[in-house]
């Protein structure tokens, strides 16, 4: 990226004195706050970039050499974009692939906001905002520890055209299941605020209840097959006690289809069979993923 003058700033919220010695050796910017949550982090970094455009990086991803120049070109080629999002892989925290490329294709206008709030969260690392979106739509919410990216994301594009690059632009290194249990427990009270805090004002685009419905449950889902699987680790582990709460946590999100569950051959039945036995079973869903 030779052609590409870039102006590096890091946003930190964090306690590792190493971390403003690595980024002054790379000549970037240093910028600290003692706010929690990744937003407070973002916007310290977000006020003081100078560019005409600003993209993201969390401190645990990478981007590919397929970013940022497509999407500067949308957006220098089409005024009314707001933003451009771009393709993630999903990998394991050693970078091998595990999902994605991923979306294939995402609509305009009112079809996109829908889809957003129906399970489809653009990546951060992937996007690409003109600056000048700061004095229109405002900063990320500090008051929200989780999703806080997605509501940004959502104030976007409700407001401002959203452009698509069709390549993979971000390795997304995930955290094994059953790691942050807590944290996910944290973070629903946040979805349910910000979808809809989002949902309510744009209802015209669900033809009725039921649809509206189903877009919940698409948005709340992740944290519903992130306990069931949780709890199956914790149950294989012989954590008893962490098995049970993530087996409570996901029917709290979803009472009837953790019944359903349960009352078939699933991984939320082979969590509850293992701790009935006392011992790390071989049920079906084992025997399957060996």
């Amino acid at each position: 990226m030779d052609d590409l003058s870039f102006e590096i700033i890091v946003g930190d919220n964090g306690t590792s004195p190493e971390t403003r010695e690595i980024a002054e050796a790379f000549g970037a910017k240093y910028l600290h706050t003692s706010v929690n949550g990744s937003a407070a982090a973002r916007n310290i970094a977000l006020n003081a970039a100078t560019s005409e455009y600003v993209a993201f990086l969390d401190d645990d991803d990478l981007w590919t050499s397929n970013h940022i120049r497509h999407h500067l070109q949308l957006l220098t080629s089409t005024p009314e974009l707001g933003m451009v999002v771009g393709q993630i892989i999903n990998t394991d925290p050693q970078r091998q692939p595990i999902y994605g490329p991923w979306p294939p294709r995402v609509p305009e206008g009112g079809a996109l906001i829908k889809l957003m709030l129906s399970g489809y969260f653009p990546q951060i690392g992937a996007t690409v905002v003109r600056a000048s979106v700061r004095e229109t739509i405002g900063l990320f919410d500090e008051r929200l520890i989780g999703g806080q990216d997605w509501d940004w994301q959502l104030r976007i594009a409700r407001r401002f055209g959203v452009g698509f690059v069709a390549e993979p632009c971000v390795l997304f290194r995930q955290r094994p299941t059953g790691h942050y249990d807590e944290l996910q427990t944290r973070r629903i009270a946040f979805a349910r605020r910000i979808f809809f805090r989002h949902a309510l004002p744009e209802w015209r685009l669900w033809t009725s209840p039921i649809d509206f419905a189903r877009s919940y449950f698409e948005t709340m889902q992740h944290f519903f097959y992130y306990f069931v699987e949780a709890a199956l680790f914790r149950a294989r582990k012989g954590e008893r006690a962490a098995a049970l709460k993530a087996i409570w946590r996901a029917i709290a999100i979803f009472p009837t289809r953790a019944a359903r569950s349960l009352l078939s051959e699933s991984p939320l039945r082979d969590a509850v069979t293992i701790i009935m036995r006392g011992n790390k079973a071989d049920t079906p869903f084992n025997r399957q993923s060996k």
